[in-house]
């Protein structure tokens, strides 16, 4: 999840036509040196290299549905509360229920890992202890207002581990992001 210093995902009144909201693309300006060497570069490189996804339905409509296909056709599950009758183009399959879309993102990934996209997913897979790992990339910028990754957390207080820490120093100011991964720490 790419997200800006203040916890924000998504600028102020974000929706379909404005699938970012507000000053929200702002967040992405570190994806210009994805095909370049260095911590972007990898870390573009490695959510691309993921088997399956798991997305939220508001940032699956937001992001004009991936037109059927995120990357590589990998099954793309996305987590809603309501299934529409008319069948998902592509390998999106709808699932109504956060286990089941994990079980399903891992069956189909196997040995590789498995994205999440959203807030929304997310929370909903932190909440039912199925979320194995965090990765953020936070951007130095605050945004002020918006749609947060953690409006709406699990009940009770989830300890991490940092596992990775990759910082982009040697690009343009509006290119910098810092790489952080964490392991969810199991008791």
């Amino acid at each position: 999840m790419t997200m800006s210093l203040d916890g924000y995902v998504a600028g102020p009144r974000d929706g379909v036509d404005a699938p970012m909201g507000v000053d929200g693309f702002r967040l992405f300006d570190w994806l210009d040196r994805r095909d370049a060497p260095g911590p972007s570069g990898q870390v573009y490189a490695e959510a691309m290299a993921t088997r399956a996804l798991i997305s939220g339905r508001r940032t699956y409509e937001h992001a004009d549905r991936w037109q059927g296909d995120h990357h590589d056709g990998v099954p793309v599950l996305v987590l809603t509360h309501d299934v529409p009758a008319d069948p998902p183009p592509g390998s999106v399959r709808f699932v109504t229920d956060a286990r089941d879309a994990a079980a399903r993102a891992r069956a189909a990934a196997g040995d590789a890992d498995v994205m999440v996209h959203g807030a929304g997913a997310a929370q909903a897979l932190l909440r039912v202890r199925e979320l194995d790992e965090l990765e953020l990339h936070v951007v130095p910028v605050l945004l002020g207002q918006g749609r947060r990754l953690f409006d709406d957390p699990a009940a009770e207080p989830v300890e991490l581990d940092l596992a990775r820490r990759l910082i982009t120093d040697d690009v343009e100011p509006a290119q910098r992001v810092m790489h952080l991964r964490y392991r969810i720490r199991r008791s």
